[in-house]
């Protein structure tokens, strides 16, 4: 990709021209506003919030240092309760279950709801 020094300097020039000149101001409107539409956000899982499996895993994840993946040998199952432990990227959590920590996907539980 060649570009001449006079092309360059012709195109410097009217740019300067441009800015010089203030004719052309950008401007952007932003506004924010409510819709309705918009679908209720998911229960807000936060550390601390109690869990409920409905879905078992085929494979699981422990949270330990040095995690380690293994085939979902029945020590998940659905019904199972735990806590969340902590927030991973995209969707991911660690979970303090019975029978260790693991990472879960948030699509196989779901917040449990405590009755006072």
């Amino acid at each position: 990709m060649a570009l001449s020094f006079a092309s360059l300097s012709n195109f410097s020039k009217m740019q300067s021209r441009v800015w010089n000149s203030g004719s052309i101001t950008p401007k952007v409107t932003v506004r924010c506003c409510e819709t309705s539409k918009e679908p209720p956000p998911k229960s807000k899982l936060q550390v601390g919030s109690p869990i409920i499996i409905v879905e078992a895993p085929k494979v699981i994840k422990t949270a330990a240092s040095m995690p380690c993946l293994r085939a979902n040998a029945g020590l998940v199952k659905p019904g199972d309760v735990g806590r969340i432990v902590s927030r991973k990227p995209k969707d991911l959590w660690a979970v303090r279950l019975s029978v260790g920590t693991y990472l879960l996907d948030g699509k196989y539980f779901k917040a449990l709801e405590l009755e006072d």
